[in-house]
């Protein structure tokens, strides 16, 4: 009686990318395309107004990810969708002054 053996990548943490790209920077290519081809899809000029801004955002976004840690685009949206003010500690729920000493006469 063998043992069944099966092949495991080494790397399990690797990032999924098809094309040099990552499934979210796809994801947005092909949702900016199907809006166009839906707008101007049935013109004469599909070539100008669906697939030539569809190739130069994802030739842009090839572009100005290079070098970025993963997800940039994803964490980017985050910090412009938050408001503009981050803080570190919540506000105080109780606006009591600070204790004072006695004054002593």
């Amino acid at each position: 009686m063998e043992i069944k053996v099966t092949e495991v990548s080494r790397c399990l943490d690797k990032k999924m990318m098809i094309m040099g790209f990552e499934i979210p920077d796809l994801l947005f290519i092909f949702l900016t395309m199907s809006i166009l081809n839906f707008l101007f899809g049935s013109t004469s000029l599909k070539l100008l107004f669906v697939w030539l801004p569809s190739f130069g955002l994802a030739l842009s976004i090839r572009l100005l990810k290079r070098g970025k840690p993963d997800n940039y685009l994803v964490h980017w949206l985050r910090f412009q969708i938050k408001p503009g003010i981050l803080k570190a500690f919540p506000e105080p729920s109780l606006n009591n002054p600070p204790p004072r000493t006695r004054k002593t006469k």
